[in-house]
C-alpha cells in the first residue's frame, strides 16, 4: 500500500514537471519566434535602405493617433518599401502603400 502511494505522489511530481518544462519550453519558443521575425524586419529594412521610422514619424506627425499611426505605418513601409510624402493622400506615389487593406475592407495604411 505504501509503496503504490509513493508510486503515485512521484508519477504525480513527474507529470507536473513535465508540464512545466512545456509551458517554458513553449514561452521560449515564442520569444524565439518574436526575435526572429524582429530581426527579418530590420534586415529588410536594412537591405532596402528605407529609413521607415523616420518616413512614418513624418507621415504620422499630424495623427490624432501616434501610436496606432506610427504601428500602421511601420508594417506598410516595410512590406511596400515606401512611404507617400506629406501628412495625408499621395498614395499614387506608393500603389503598394494605397492597396493595403484592412480585414474589415479600410485602407491599412495611413
Amino acid at each position: 500500500m505504501v509503496s503504490s502511494k509513493i508510486f503515485l505522489a512521484s508519477l504525480l511530481l513527474f507529470v507536473i514537471a513535465m508540464h512545466v518544462e512545456s509551458h517554458r519550453l513553449l514561452e521560449s519558443t515564442k520569444m524565439s519566434e518574436q526575435t526572429v521575425e524582429a530581426s527579418l524586419v530590420n534586415e529588410s529594412a536594412a537591405a532596402t535602405g528605407i529609413d521607415c521610422k523616420g518616413l512614418c514619424a513624418v507621415r504620422c506627425s499630424k495623427s490624432s493617433r501616434p501610436n496606432l499611426c506610427h504601428r500602421a505605418c511601420g508594417t506598410c513601409c516595410f512590406r511596400c518599401n515606401c512611404v507617400p510624402p506629406g501628412t495625408y493622400g499621395n498614395y499614387d506615389s506608393c500603389p503598394c502603400y494605397a492597396t493595403m487593406t484592412t480585414r474589415g475592407g479600410a485602407r491599412k495604411c495611413p
